[in-house]
């Protein structure tokens, strides 16, 4: 059975469309004017590195399996410094909600501009 490797389509500015990269695979990516295009590229792209990999001797990565939404209980604990403890739960009352709120929407707020708000 062929290996399925997970992959992640995301549009890129600079590229002027979308690149298709694998998360196991190194350095592996595609790029596609669509999404479309980008994830049937990407089918060539890892069977070629996947064969530069045999090729070269270096041991082929076994797939992940891709985070599953309902895997997690959408709750972590996380030890911060002091001091930007303070500074949040300062931002948070000024805002007027509770620190988890503040802390979500910051968390929020730079995941959709770094992903430029969107999900692939």
């Amino acid at each position: 059975m062929k290996p399925h490797y997970p992959v992640e389509i995301h549009y890129s500015a600079e590229d002027e469309g979308f690149l298709a990269t694998f998360p196991d695979l190194p350095g592996c990516s595609a790029w596609g004017s669509t999404e479309a295009e980008a994830l049937d590229e990407s089918h060539a792209a890892a069977a070629a590195w996947l064969k530069a990999c045999k090729a070269a001797g270096n041991p082929i990565p076994a797939p992940s399996n891709p985070a599953n939404e309902a895997d997690f209980s959408g709750r972590f604990v996380m030890r911060i410094p002091k001091r930007l403890h303070a500074d949040l739960s300062r931002g948070a009352r000024r805002q007027g909600v509770s620190l988890n709120q503040y802390v979500l929407y910051l968390l929020a707020a730079r995941e959709a501009s770094a992903s430029g708000g969107t999900h692939a």
